[in-house]
């Protein structure tokens, strides 16, 4: 009888398997060809986001009668529709992250290499010239007239505003991405099949449906760095650092909740420290 208890008690061990922490500096990188598709991945999804979302947000801006267009709603739908579309369509190339706050939260995390996020993060800035760069050739006389699709505090609301915004605005978005992804929640929640992409555009739809107010919604320093690049006006530069410490304190804080309180990689550190004899 005991025996047979034995024979079926159930294991205790993990069923999900953690990835390995990716090397701080890989350079083997830098001969495979997969990791040079996965930056023309990265440009291509960063260009065909910003050439869609800020054709629409000048779109929206031009028509004087704000219901003959899509309004706030339907830009914040073109910029959840095109993450969630574009993070499908790349997830499998590159990891689809479209956004250089998500290539440095998930560096933080140990999930890619300090060259490829790196790497990552320009090609994500120049697909977003690139895709702003078209929006202002197709419609020239609108870009110019109605802000250029460009990030700045909106008249009201005071720089700190602005930066809390993008920090809580980010913060949600990356949260979302680790739990998305976390192998452990797809291990023990697999009888919930849920598209990683689906949450993962929802945030950003979510996202901008509180912060177009305030700052017309970076969270992405390249989508932000883009649009003041092309547009090129000096109030959208004096504003613009508040695009990128916003956004990488978000990612860092969405990066130290998820793997150091919700995984406990702290706690498991201290745990496998204290078990170690030789310690």
């Amino acid at each position: 009888m005991s025996k047979e208890v034995s024979e079926e008690a159930p294991s205790h061990g993990k069923d999900y398997v953690d990835p390995p922490p990716a090397p701080l500096i890989d350079m083997a990188e830098l001969r495979l060809w997969s990791f040079y598709r996965a930056l023309i991945a990265e440009f291509i999804a960063t260009l065909l986001f910003l050439y869609v979302t800020v054709a629409t947000v000048i779109g929206y801006k031009k028509t004087a009668d704000p219901c003959s267009t899509v309004g706030l709603l339907g830009i914040a739908w073109a910029f959840g529709g095109m993450i969630f579309i574009l993070v499908y369509c790349t997830a499998g190339i590159s990891g689809g992250h479209i956004n250089p706050a998500v290539t440095f939260g998930l560096f933080l995390a140990r999930k890619v290499s300090l060259i490829r996020a790196i790497a990552y993060m320009v090609a994500q800035c120049l697909g977003a010239i690139c895709g702003v760069g078209l929006v202002k050739a197709f419609m020239k006389s609108f870009y110019d007239a109605n802000g250029g699709g460009a990030n700045s505090v909106a008249h009201g609301y005071n720089k700190g505003t602005a930066l809390g915004a993008e920090i809580i605005g980010t913060f949600v978005l990356v949260y979302t991405v680790f739990s998305a992804t976390d192998p452990k929640r797809n291990a023990r929640d697999s009888h919930v099949p849920v598209l990683a992409p689906l949450p993962i555009g929802f945030a950003v739809f979510m996202v901008h449906l509180a912060t177009i107010p305030i700052t017309g919604t970076g969270i992405n320093p390249a989508r932000s760095f883009g649009a003041a690049v092309i547009y090129n006006k000096d109030y959208v530069w004096d504003d613009h650092w508040i695009f990128w410490v916003g956004p990488f304190v978000g990612a860092l804080a969405a990066a130290a909740y998820h793997q150091y309180i919700l995984r406990a990689a702290a706690v498991k550190a201290l745990g496998s420290f204290r078990s170690n004899p030789t310690n």
